[in-house]
């Protein structure tokens, strides 16, 4: 998991232990079966019952981008990649990249430095690989939107899990000793639900909108660096428009 976001999980729930013990309350209450089971699994098929199915089947895939690191290198990687392919274009030209473009693990550089060995048009590469960057962002987007729809799902379905419990305290009022553990139970309920979207759902939400940014931010950067060797660009002026596109805050911790 990467630790931030488990830092993050961990504090919310620490933070609410303590809250419970301030209170006086037990701890121990929130391990109740029933209200885990309702919240988790019907939240998930409300969320599901809008997607379709081709959708579903990249679910583990969403999961794994909320929770994961993010698989996204440094700026200044990809800068002196580029910076390195610009020198070795200028000195013998874009087919001597023929073979450095093999050693390439990017999918995305490798694939936009193929096409302007190739001799594809500038526009024309340049159209095609927005159009690529455009399409991830769309498929990110589904996956944040699927999280997002658990974390609104969730509290709802706490409240049924407590309109359910409350209906079986009515059921129970001539048993009074039985009622105060019985209507505790009902707000678990309701308690799982908000606490499931708001330590969980919503910020898994957030973190792989944040991840898509950064990624596609990344790949616009190698965009530019593929359109500048096409060029026959200068490396060092290579590098500096990249580096341009790059935050001071990174650019300040490299430097660092």
């Amino acid at each position: 998991m990467d630790p931030a976001t488990l830092i993050g999980f961990v504090i919310s729930l620490v933070a609410l232990v303590v809250f419970m013990v301030l209170e006086g309350a037990d701890p121990t209450s929130l391990i109740f079966l029933p209200a885990i089971v309702l919240v988790v699994v019907a939240t998930f098929g409300a969320a599901a019952a809008s997607q379709t199915m081709n959708d579903l089947k990249k679910i583990p895939a969403w999961f794994k981008m909320a929770v994961l690191p993010a698989k996204v290198p440094p700026p200044t990687e990809n800068i002196q990649i580029l910076v390195g392919l610009a020198e070795k274009a200028r000195k013998e030209g874009l087919l001597a990249l023929e073979a450095e473009v093999k050693k390439v693990d990017d999918l995305f550089l490798r694939r936009g430095l193929q096409m302007s060995i190739d001799g594809t048009d500038p526009e024309d590469l340049r159209a095609v690989l927005e159009s690529e960057i455009a399409a991830k962002k769309a498929e990110d987007k589904v996956a944040a939107k699927f999280m997002n729809n658990m974390g609104g799902y969730a509290p709802t379905i706490g409240i049924l899990g407590c309109i359910v419990g409350l209906m079986n305290v009515m059921g129970n009022l001539s048993n009074p000793e039985a009622l105060g553990p019985m209507v505790s139970a009902a707000f678990i309920a309701t308690l799982w639900g908000v606490m499931a979207a708001n330590f969980w759902f919503l910020p898994m939400g957030a973190k792989i909108t944040h991840v898509s940014a950064l990624q596609a931010a990344q790949m616009e950067l190698l965009v530019e660096g593929i359109a500048e060797i096409q060029a026959g660009t200068s490396p060092r002026t290579v590098r500096q428009k990249l580096t341009s596109l790059v935050p001071p805050s990174e650019q300040e911790r490299e430097a660092a």
